[in-house]
């Protein structure tokens, strides 16, 4: 009985609203016993909010990527890319009344602020020190901010997917109504987040809600089908971009060896006769002149050329399955070195460093046409305004302050690792095992884009909070091996313990 009272007095110091301070049975809500429970997180998040200001002052109003411009032209000519979803161009629709890409930005540097305490809320009942590391690479990692600044999808992609699994303790209808929106607007953010709809729906089965995921489904489904009817409408093809193939079959150039494949006459056009170590990284095939893939009649994205190129890509994969899985793997490895390597190529690369100079106008013929609408969504001049000394700390910053990749893979091991620990330890009293639904997130987000692209750092970055949300639930206080119950995500919970 001593010990069951132990555990109790644990998860209640374990909260994330700090310990059980009682005055007359009620917590103190005053300002400064906030600041007191919470001072370590709230550090790190007034940092975080500095650095964020420090982009602002220093890169003005916004840093570009050779995608922003795609983007906005869709604010303009509302229909499906071809490439990308649209929903962060509808986002940048949303923001269009202020005319001002800083307003982009700010908007942006406040969803990766918003990031940060949905992490933090999410893992209350963690140790306070944990929580509060679990939300230092969204709030402090330079890269993180760096891509904040950038135009691009991936900060948006990255709230709406830690805010469905902030929401995923809920059990009424409408909190699963809105995690279903939640991932059905990621998807559309970033094609990357359809397998996590299956991830989803797969954690409410195992946990018995059967009528949960089904109502979960719809709500991701409906909006999902309802922009795939707009692409087939728009061009006559089934999906949400017209691109997989191509992008799967540069994935596969990375090792394809027709020697070996075999392939009929019609895929032949689709070789490269150089070896794969001789071969230049995947996404050349999708846009560099001399990729067979580029070289056939009509754009690279047409349903014939698109078609074409993913029958090859399942060709080699079916054909050389051991050889797919280690290009993927060499892929993965990518997201855990120690360094930073110039990868895919020095242009992509320098995108995601705070530059020392203004990068010059776009050369490609579409990010041009892009440039113009980007003027009309300003109402004035483009480009990036470099002002120091605060440019100058922001580059000095993102030197050294980055979260180095094995440190990610011990973070993502912590998981597994606390499981089998526990299981060994009490046997076949263990309970449901560590089933952390953030950790299977953040795999599938690393994962899914070296598997169906390449690797690419700024895919990493969305995975990280989840990793590290799942690292501190797994350390929770409240889990005891001894019980058969589980919390929200999947945990042990000890017996008789309100949470």
């Amino acid at each position: 009985m001593s010990q069951e009272r132990e555990g109790v007095r644990v998860v209640s110091e374990a909260r994330a609203d700090g310990p059980a301070e009682r005055h007359g049975g009620r917590r103190p809500r005053d300002l400064a016993g906030v600041v007191r429970r919470h001072k370590w997180f709230l550090l790190v998040l007034a940092l975080g909010t500095a650095l964020r200001a420090l982009a602002m002052l220093g890169y003005r109003p916004a840093l570009w990527f050779p995608d922003s411009y795609t983007y906005i032209v869709t604010v303009f000519k509302p229909k499906p890319d071809l490439v990308r979803p649209a929903g962060y161009s509808m986002f940048l629709k949303l923001l269009e009344p202020f005319h001002s890409f800083a307003a982009v930005t700010a908007a942006q540097h406040l969803l990766g602020l918003a990031t940060g305490v949905l992490i933090y809320r999410v893992a209350r009942r963690a140790p306070r020190w944990a929580a509060t590391l679990a939300t230092v690479p969204v709030l402090l990692d330079a890269y993180q901010i760096e891509l904040e600044h950038l135009l691009v999808s991936d900060t948006l992609f990255m709230f709406l997917v830690v805010a469905a699994v902030a929401l995923c303790p809920a059990t009424r209808t409408g909190p699963v109504v809105a995690i279903g929106l939640l991932l059905a607007a990621a998807t559309l953010t970033r094609t990357v987040g359809q397998p996590l709809i299956v991830v989803f729906a797969a954690w409410f089965v195992l946990r018995g809600r059967i009528g949960r995921a089904g109502i979960m489904l719809a709500a991701a489904l409906v909006p999902v089908l309802a922009y795939g009817a707009w692409f087939y409408a728009t061009y006559q093809r089934v999906g949400l971009v017209g691109a997989n193939g191509a992008f799967l079959y540069a994935r596969t150039m990375s090792f394809a060896d027709c020697a070996e494949m075999d392939p009929p006459p019609d895929l032949k056009v689709l070789c490269d006769p150089r070896p794969p170590e001789q071969r230049p990284p995947s996404q050349e095939y999708i846009w560099a002149p001399d990729s067979p893939l580029v070289r056939l009649p009509g754009i690279t994205f047409t349903k014939e050329n698109d078609d074409l190129a993913a029958r090859f890509a399942t060709l080699a994969i079916t054909k050389q399955p051991l050889d797919y899985a280690a290009s993927v793997l060499s892929e993965l490895g990518r997201s855990f070195r120690w360094d930073r390597p110039v990868y895919p190529d020095q242009e992509i690369y320098g995108y995601y460093q705070f530059p020392v100079t203004p990068p010059g106008p776009p050369g490609r013929y579409p990010a041009q046409v892009g440039a113009e609408y980007a003027k009309l969504y300003e109402q004035g001049a483009i480009g990036t305004e470099i002002v120091e000394p605060y440019a100058g700390w922001l580059r000095a910053y993102q030197s050294v302050a980055r979260l180095p990749g094995p440190v990610l893979l011990g973070v993502l091991l912590v998981p597994p690792v606390v499981a089998v620990a526990r299981r060994r330890k009490a046997g076949r009293r263990a309970g449901a095992p560590v089933r952390p639904l953030p950790w299977a997130a953040a795999v599938v987000l690393l994962v899914t884009p070296a598997a169906a692209a390449e690797f690419d750092y700024r895919y990493v970055l969305p995975a990280v909070p989840l990793a590290c949300l799942a690292a501190a639930l797994s350390i929770r206080p409240d889990l005891r091996p001894q019980s058969g119950s589980t919390n929200e995500f999947g945990d042990d919970i000890p017996p008789n313990v309100r949470l």
